[in-house]
């Protein structure tokens, strides 16, 4: 929506495909400390159960904090794109 709307000129469409991934981007953010504890969460059930050795267990939980990390580095990303979007439809300007 926000691409056709500036494509078009048509900048209600855009605001509209702005408000949209707004929320989408919210969402995002509202659900990585679930993320986050995720990966905490399974690197301890890997240590209580013992179906790993001790190395295998650092390998792993090196893993799983790079897997949190994709979400943070996702949500930043998401959160620029709502920066330059909301700039280039002017939904942050006051001049309507």
């Amino acid at each position: 929506l926000i691409m056709i709307g500036l494509m078009l000129n048509f900048l209600g469409l855009a605001k509209l495909g702005v408000f949209l991934f707004a929320g989408a981007v919210l969402f995002q953010i509202v659900t990585l400390p679930v993320e986050l504890d995720a990966s905490r969460r399974a690197a301890a059930q890997l240590a209580e159960t013992g179906i790993l050795t001790s190395e295998e267990l650092s390998g792993a939980k090196a893993v799983l904090f790079a897997a949190a990390m994709t979400y943070v580095a996702a949500a930043a990303v998401s959160v620029s794109y709502l920066i330059y979007f909301l700039l280039r439809t002017g939904a942050l300007s006051r001049r309507d």
